[in-house]
């Protein structure tokens, strides 16, 4: 079952538990701003090349100016833990 979040710590708590990191795209990124496309990097289940690392800080500032929604699943249905999450407009949310 999904759930969907705009709480910071929560969402900072899901990542961390799962070994992830924020990202961004960095074919993205806005030469002024740097920031891209955010994405959640989970570097253990193999690294992309494509994004960047970047602070928490600037994840949340992107994040609240893009007036995103964290979707994401806590569990698979055989229970694992599940990695799926992305991002939403919250108007949809």
């Amino acid at each position: 079952m999904a759930n969907t979040t705009t709480d910071h710590d929560t969402i900072r708590n899901w990542v961390h538990e799962r070994g992830g990191v924020p990202a961004t795209v960095e074919s993205t990124a806005d030469s002024d701003e740097g920031i891209g496309i955010l994405r959640i990097d989970f570097p253990h289940g193999g690294r992309n090349d494509t994004l960047s690392t970047i602070s928490w800080e600037n994840f949340f500032d992107k994040f609240e100016e893009s007036n995103l929604a964290f979707l994401h699943e806590d569990k698979t249905a055989g229970g694992e833990l599940s990695r799926f999450c992305k991002f939403i407009d919250r108007e949809i949310e």
